[in-house]
């Protein structure tokens, strides 16, 4: 079988945090990508739960609707729009 290199970008903290887990489970980062890359392609999905649980955790949800009380009192600032060119 033929073989190809793929280059990520990845935070170097999360970098850090992943080889560490591949080095106690006996893994190195190249098996387990390949692990991944093989359970989506068998699964035909990511092989994990993705959502936006964060986004809408309860705190975060409570955290809005204080923002938009706020907002509704009059007590909110207006800025100009910041867009972020990345």
């Amino acid at each position: 079988m033929s073989q190809t290199n793929i280059n990520i970008r990845m935070d170097l903290e999360l970098k850090k945090q992943f080889e560490k887990f591949c080095k106690e489970t006996g893994l190195n980062m190249t098996t387990a990508f390949n692990i991944f890359a093989k359970a989506v392609v068998r699964e035909q999905k990511i092989p994990f739960e993705i959502t936006t649980e964060s986004f809408y955790s309860k705190e975060n949800l409570n955290h809005l609707r204080k923002s938009i009380e706020n907002l509704n009192e009059g007590k909110g600032k207006e800025h100009d729009l910041i867009e972020d060119d990345d």
